[in-house]
């Protein structure tokens, strides 16, 4: 008997092992109509996700992407946060990628993201409800009322936030710009002062911000939990406004927030209350980190290149000789005048790469380029890889707003029709010269195809009066920190502390 049950034991001990080594074998070599990506798929479940999250302490392209782009060639598979994947450095794959969002490919994001983001967020929606919310958001963002509002609005807020900067021994620079925006931002999406909430918006957003790319391990004590514990916290402010607004049918509409509050009232809303909360907490944060994180960047590498900001300075101090009153605002016709200024931001945000990968899922068995890519599995665009190419960028670690020298730069994308597909104001005249458009082939920082960033002409804003106050009214120096890590996202683990000194 006991004979008997030793060889059940043994016989059920080994079909467990022959199960297990079955399923680590169609883990790492998964089933595929036509030729997969080289790659691996590393170890089952976890696949390679702690080499994609491994800090990288320069600006140089991931060592994750960079040694596999290296053996394997510019598409290669992997498996991160437990989905297959197959990621993109090549700039025809990209392009391709994108022109074909609604036909072979649509927006993905990891479910963990997902999580993160909320389930019903904007990059989740597809077809006409996402087209809807973006209109929607450009009521905000669009180029009337940056004209007629937001131009003036930022110029006041860097004004003044420069000014308070100089009054202190030292500011960390990351810190301020991420308050200044933010509470210029908040002010606009949901009529936000911090001063007449109990809990601070902005901290839980600055909780949510430390772990949104970091491994995900939901346990206390990780950057991870303590970004979904920022998420619950910033959600439930949210949630209570919108409880507060929907009881009040005569409230005037006052910001952003109430023109949503007015869709979700309709008889038919195409909104649901989910989808609005969602799409509010990722306006609140895209709206703000992205840009402060790019302008952080931006003064570390003019700290570094003084001829830069000797450049910079001579157009912005010409601007202001030619004024009735040197200390006007900022006029549309100046801030189109910014020629030299529009190079230098697209040099910081093509460096910066504040996006490490843009996702797409794959609605069918794609071919590209003698490879499959099967339907379900997951695409990651990734625009670094391109932006730090040697063979479209020359010298590509170096920071040479002059490289964009001679190209038809307008320093607003969406000027004649803030609806179309933004990609071909930036083409360099030279035919000798790569095109790199605003979110063509070789230029991606702002994305590309349907969903190109609605924000990015209030980001150019931004960084574009932001720069004139900075260079035109104060001189600075750094005091300490200004060192950089992703993990894959852009950091400062340490600060960035500068002094600024005013001019006069």
């Amino acid at each position: 008997m006991a004979a008997m049950a030793y060889i059940a034991l043994r016989g059920a001990a080994l079909a467990a092992i022959v199960a297990l080594i079955h399923w680590v074998y169609r883990w790492r070599h998964p089933k595929c109509a036509g030729t997969l990506p080289p790659g691996s798929m590393g170890i089952p479940i976890i696949g390679e996700t702690l080499q994609f999250f491994a800090p990288n302490p320069t600006c140089g392209l991931s060592p994750f992407v960079r040694d596999r782009v290296k053996r394997y060639g510019s598409m290669f598979k992997t498996s991160i946060v437990g989905r297959p994947v197959v990621v993109s450095a090549d700039p025809d794959v990209n392009h391709y990628v994108f022109q074909n969002e609604g036909k072979l490919f649509e927006s993905w994001y990891p479910d963990t993201f997902t999580e993160i983001f909320g389930r019903d967020n904007v990059g989740s929606l597809h077809g006409f409800i996402y087209k809807y919310l973006k209109t929607l958001v450009l009521r905000l963002y669009g180029q009337e009322n940056l004209k007629a509002v937001l131009l003036a609005e930022t110029d006041a807020a860097c004004r003044g936030s420069l000014a308070a900067w100089a009054a202190q021994p030292c500011v960390d620079i990351k810190d301020g710009l991420s308050t200044m925006i933010f509470d210029l931002t908040a002010k606009k999406l949901i009529g936000y002062e911090p001063t007449k909430s109990s809990e601070s918006l902005r901290e839980n957003f600055t909780a949510f911000i430390r772990g949104l790319i970091s491994f995900p391990l939901n346990i206390p004590g990780t950057a991870y939990h303590e970004c979904m514990e920022g998420r619950k916290k910033a959600m439930k402010v949210l949630k209570g406004m919108m409880q507060e607004r929907m009881a009040d049918p005569e409230r005037k509409c006052e910001d952003f927030f109430d023109h949503v509050i007015q869709e979700l009232r309709r008889e038919k809303p195409l909104l649901t209350e989910t989808i609005a909360l969602d799409l509010m907490f990722v306006l609140l944060f895209a709206s703000f980190e992205t840009t402060a994180l790019a302008l952080t960047l931006g003064v570390k590498l003019l700290t570094e290149n003084p001829r830069v900001v000797d450049a910079l300075t001579e157009e912005h101090e010409a601007i202001v000789r030619n004024r009735e009153d040197p200390d006007a605002a900022i006029t549309w016709a100046e801030y189109k005048s910014m020629t030299f200024t529009a190079q230098v931001i697209m040099e910081i945000v093509r460096l910066a790469n504040i996006v490490p990968g843009i996702f797409r899922k794959a609605l069918q068995d794609v071919e590209i380029k003698g490879y499959t890519v099967p339907a379900g599995w997951g695409i990651m665009v990734c625009p670094p890889a391109v932006h730090l190419n040697p063979d479209i960028y020359e010298d590509p670690l170096a920071f040479n707003p002059w490289r964009w020298q001679g190209s038809r730069l307008t320093i607003s994308q969406s000027e004649k029709n803030p609806h179309r597909n933004m990609d071909t104001d930036l083409v360099f005249a030279e035919q000798d010269k790569p095109e790199i458009t605003g979110g063509t082939k070789h230029f991606m920082a702002f994305g590309g195809g349907l969903r190109f960033c609605v924000g990015t002409d209030l980001t150019k804003v931004l960084m574009a009066t932001f720069i004139h106050n900075l260079v035109t009214k104060y001189r600075w120096k750094t005091v300490k920190g200004g060192n950089i890590v992703r993990t894959p996202g852009l950091g400062f683990p340490d600060g960035f502390d500068i002094q600024l000194f005013p001019k006069n």
